[in-house]
């Protein structure tokens, strides 16, 4: 009797136990998800961003159009098409982007397939890509700077679709949604720059004038980076509220918000590479009219260069700070104790 006793005595504490391991094993594969899961994400309103991006790609076509026609010599709209180069280029990357998330994220909810995902994306920056270019070949007149401008929105748009094949689309969503929301600032801010100039002090002299000018410039790259890290911070977060009603799929932490934050300024950056690589020729041309245009050209690369690294690090900051305030305070062993001893 009392080693049947003892047994069942020893055996009871057993299999609460057991039972503790096997309730809590789930909470820590939900736990950690987040970390090593390989599951596929889905970007929360792509339709919209892509509808928007689509219709600012639109746009900045129209209105390159508009000021190409509007010339009143062939050197003049070489000019002017150099200098809309890199607002097309940058609208068609993001472009690209925003229609293979719509695309693509029907795939991320019935398959995890990296490889299916990743095409079907490309294929639908390909298509964006193609669009642009024929609306340019119909619209525009048919000379070697429209086929330039054609192919380089083509490359530009297929890109940015590859970039949307990412598995973790959410951060590929706040990237292109941040980056869209920069590019309309810049434009609106256009509107700024001459009473900008003047309350930096633009003169009669050339110095001053350009004194100026760089202030101006330094004034819209930390309000677009600042702008940028906001949108990304706020798309991450609706996201991540989104996706608590699935609790297998894996949630941003501060790696995630430092990439969407600096990824505008990235995609910044990819359109210069793209503009010197596609667009050589255009740029070859513009500058080769004059001493003055090829000073305002290569003032104009440099000037864009340092915007996409102002956008970068301030986007990039921005995102860490927004993150780091709601980040409630660490536990400390004082507050452990209690809760483990009422376990």
């Amino acid at each position: 009797m009392s080693n049947q006793s003892g047994s069942s005595t020893a055996a009871e504490p057993d299999q609460p136990t057991a039972v503790a391991v096997e309730e809590t094993a789930p909470v820590d594969e939900a736990v950690a998800a987040p970390e090593g899961t390989g599951r596929a994400t889905f970007a929360p309103g792509a339709v919209v961003l892509a509808l928007v991006a689509v219709g600012w790609l639109a746009a900045m076509l129209w209105s390159t159009r508009a000021a190409i026609h509007s010339a009143a010599a062939g050197v003049t709209a070489i000019s002017l098409s150099a200098y809309a180069l890199p607002g097309v280029i940058s609208a068609a990357l993001v472009a690209g982007a925003a229609v293979a998330l719509a695309v693509t994220n029907p795939l991320a909810r019935r398959t995890e397939r990296a490889t299916l995902r990743f095409l079907a994306a490309v294929g639908a920056g390909l298509l964006v890509g193609l669009a642009a270019a024929v609306a340019l070949n119909l619209t525009y007149a048919d000379n070697a700077t429209t086929n330039t401008i054609a192919g380089t929105t083509a490359a530009a748009a297929i890109i940015g679709g590859a970039v949307a094949g990412a598995r973790n689309a959410r951060v590929v969503g706040a990237i292109a949604t941040a980056a869209l929301a920069a590019l309309i600032f810049v434009v609106a801010f256009s509107r700024a720059r001459d009473p900008l100039s003047d309350l930096f002090g633009a003169g009669d002299t050339q110095e001053s004038v350009l004194s100026a000018a760089k202030w101006v410039s330094r004034t819209e790259s930390l309000l677009a980076g600042l702008l940028a890290g906001l949108v990304a911070f706020g798309y991450l977060t609706w996201s991540r509220r989104r996706a608590r009603r699935d609790p297998a799929a894996p949630q941003p932490r501060w790696p995630a918000y430092l990439l969407a934050g600096a990824g505008p300024g990235l995609l910044l950056l990819l359109t210069e590479v793209i503009i010197r690589i596609g667009g050589r020729t255009l740029l070859d041309l513009a500058a080769a009219l004059s001493d003055a245009d090829e000073v305002a050209q290569t003032a104009l690369g440099t000037s864009r260069v340092d915007n996409g690294i102002w956008v970068l690090f301030v986007g990039a900051l921005t995102t860490l700070i927004a993150f780091g305030r709601t980040l409630g305070p660490a536990a400390g062993p004082d507050e452990d104790e209690p809760a483990e001893g009422a376990r």
